[in-house]
């Protein structure tokens, strides 16, 4: 699965990790809807660290479709309103 970090680049991360990814993406869908500004930066910055360390990065010379878009590091809960959403950005 290739995810890709916005303003990061993209990572290939093994699909058995997608359930990892999806329980924090439905986490920070539930902290959105709270309001909880501070849980909300900690739960994104689990997310992105899993796909950092887990995932392997993809070469900036290779053109790859991104099966998931995670947003930037420093996405405002604010900004995340209108993309953590419904069920959220993982896709299932």
């Amino acid at each position: 699965m290739i995810v890709r970090i916005q303003s990061e680049g993209q990572y290939q991360l093994p699909s058995a990790l997608l359930d990892d990814l999806n329980a924090l993406d439905n986490r920070l869908v539930q902290i959105v809807a709270s309001g909880n500004e501070g849980e909300f930066a900690a739960v994104l910055g689990q997310m992105l660290t899993l796909v950092r360390h887990k995932g392997e990065a993809v070469g900036v010379d290779e053109l790859v479709e991104s099966d998931v878009l995670l947003p930037a590091p420093d996405t405002t809960l604010e900004e995340a309103r209108a993309i953590f959403v419904g069920e959220g950005i993982i896709p299932g």
